[in-house]
């Protein structure tokens, strides 16, 4: 009899460690992303470089830092002066992603359709999407589909309003 309680008081608090999700399945997850996490954030150190000096030659000169280059835009040093143009349909699906990445938390995944927060913009033109991205207004005489002040400007997205007027441009 004392047994019998014994297991049934075992089997009771298994279950109820159960129902809380901390089980030895959880605590390997959670290990897991913890290890993960601190590898990831080990690895974009700035002192990431340092950890090989340590073990150079001893006399052996460090190499000098690539200067950063003077503005976003400005080619990496050693790079071509410009990129080779790029066809149609590698704007359109470069745009994809800057939709996807930048857009679709408040235009629906599908920018045919309206959004929870902002509307269908398929066929928005650059002039618009210059407007709105970057400066967050109207052009001058347009008329809104939704006449809120909700989106913020996103100014660096500038670069990638070409790939983004492309993408939606595609849709029309």
């Amino acid at each position: 009899m004392v047994e019998r309680e014994a297991v049934g008081a075992s089997e009771r608090r298994a279950s109820a460690v159960g129902r809380r999700g901390v089980g030895p399945t959880s605590i390997r997850v959670l290990g897991t992303l913890v290890v993960g996490g601190l590898l990831t954030l080990a690895g974009c150190s700035d002192d990431a470089g340092d950890a090989a000096s340590t073990t150079r030659a001893p006399g052996a000169e460090r190499p000098a830092p690539m200067p950063a280059p003077s503005s976003p835009s400005a080619p990496a040093a050693g790079a071509p002066a410009a990129s080779a143009p790029r066809s149609e349909a590698e704007l359109v699906e470069a745009g994809r992603g800057v939709y996807n990445a930048n857009c679709i938390a408040c235009h629906n995944m599908d920018p045919t359709q309206d959004g929870a927060l902002g509307p269908a913009v398929a066929g928005a033109s650059p002039a618009l999407l210059e407007a709105r991205v970057l400066r967050g207004e109207y052009p001058e005489g347009y008329v809104p589909k939704r006449n809120t002040r909700v989106m913020v400007p996103l100014p660096h997205l500038e670069p990638k309003l070409p790939e983004l007027a492309a993408y939606l441009a595609s849709l029309d």
